[in-house]
């Protein structure tokens, strides 16, 4: 073997174990809970997105738990993951899954829910403006009552960023228009059973109320279900542009929703986890906008926030 030769052979050699150790980008996604309409259609957005950047992914079901989701993004350190997605339990508490993700130097994407704490380093926040959610939502609400009623808030979980925010925004319209008043207001954790039970039990006290707020598109459907037949033509209106909110809209149950982009949240937050991956430059905040849904407008939305 000549000098070249073994020169090129060398150099062959050299570069082996380069190719060997090339491999696909993986991330660890931890949903704050499974069993909720809207957070499977960012999820399964996820995973698409994921299959198209030939990504691979890991998505674990923190089930509504803190501890349980600190857990899960300790285990996607462990496992050598090259980033990590989080939509938060608790947007208040995120600040150890921030503590571990920096410290082991592994991006982190919040997605859907903004936590409540400053993003540094490798970290971003792909979602949605709440406040701006309560404003349309409740704006809507105002026009159909001729601004002039009782208005009762359904609260989604206290602990959520997008509780606080998209109540602000309710009150914010409620303090422009004296006619409005708020009578109620109270939690029913973004579920729809919940709802029922907190409704019915306004209904019962005999509560004055013209409209209702409900924080998400679940404890509006579950408030028009305790309604019934709604003799008292209370008006309802919810958040996130569901498909079964959408069809309550169809049916005139429903006045209005705001239309939250659950493919754009999950496709952003992958896309974003990837650029950080691999060492480009991503915004720190992704802006996903809010856009109002009425009977008016509702047809160019029935497909978009399909499972």
């Amino acid at each position: 073997m000549n000098v070249k030769h073994k020169i090129l052979a060398s150099l062959l050699v050299c570069l082996l174990p380069v190719v060997c150790l090339a491999k696909d980008l993986q991330i660890g996604v931890s949903m704050a809970l499974f069993d909720d309409n809207f957070l499977t259609i960012v999820r399964t957005s996820m995973q698409k997105e994921m299959q198209k950047e030939q990504v691979k992914g890991q998505i674990e079901d923190a089930k509504g738990d803190v501890a349980q989701q600190l857990q899960q993004v300790q285990n996607f350190i462990g496992q050598g993951v090259d980033a990590i997605i989080v939509n938060p339990v608790d947007t208040n508490a995120v600040k150890p899954i921030m503590d571990q993700a920096s410290k082991a130097g592994v991006p982190l994407i919040f997605v859907n829910r903004r936590p409540a704490a400053e993003l540094t380093g490798k970290m971003a926040y792909v979602g949605s403006d709440s406040e701006l959610a309560g404003r349309l939502q409740m704006e809507a609400l105002a026009k159909n009552l001729n601004y002039k009623g009782n208005v009762a808030i359904l609260l989604g979980d206290l602990a959520n960023e997008s509780t606080r925010e998209r109540t602000k925004g309710v009150k914010a319209v409620i303090a422009n228009y004296p006619g409005l008043k708020i009578t109620q207001q109270q939690t029913a954790k973004f579920t729809r059973n919940d709802a029922v039970d907190v409704v019915s039990n306004w209904l019962t006290a005999g509560d004055d109320i013209q409209a209702i707020a409900a924080n998400n598109d679940e404890m509006a459907i579950g408030a028009l279900q305790a309604l019934g037949k709604n003799a008292s033509h209370i008006l309802v209106a919810g958040v996130d542009g569901t498909p079964d909110a959408l069809q309550m809209i169809k049916n005139g149950k429903m006045v209005a929703t705001v239309f939250q982009d659950a493919k754009g949240q999950g496709e952003g937050a992958v896309q974003t986890a990837v650029k950080l991956a691999k060492g480009e430059n991503a915004q720190k905040l992704v802006d996903i906008p809010f856009q109002l849904i009425t009977k008016e407008n509702m047809a160019k939305f029935t497909t978009m926030n399909q499972k």
